[in-house]
């Protein structure tokens, strides 16, 4: 017996799976602890501006922290542009610690030179 399978199941069979393996690579939210919050100044020493959200890594509290921004789009309608979190910027990231990754913290608000950037 012979079993066909139109190109559109076959389309969204590819995306399902495509899919389910971005969601499960991404974390939620919830997996940052709002009751502690870190304060970290220092230098940019990575940067991404991409969706599904930016990130930074930095130098803070004597070790190397990779901060999670929020999406681009957001990062760009609060004013933080590309530029502002490049390599080797100085910034402060203000933030909420993960529960589950080491030296990974959600940042709520940015300051750079001067200015002052709320990430939610």
């Amino acid at each position: 017996m012979r079993t066909y399978f139109s190109a559109g199941a076959i389309l969204a069979g590819v995306a399902a799976v495509l899919l389910a393996g971005t969601a499960a690579a991404h974390h939620g939210w919830g997996s940052y602890d709002p009751s502690k919050v870190i304060t970290l100044e220092g230098p940019v020493l990575e940067s991404r501006y991409e969706f599904p959200h930016g990130e930074i890594v930095m130098e803070g509290q004597g070790k190397r922290w990779n901060v999670v921004l929020a999406p681009p789009s957001r990062l760009s309608t609060r004013g933080v542009e590309r530029d502002d979190i490049a390599i080797g910027k100085r910034l402060k990231a203000e933030g909420y610690p993960s529960k589950a990754v080491d030296n990974e913290m959600r940042a709520e608000r940015l300051t750079i030179g001067g200015r002052v950037f709320e990430m939610r």
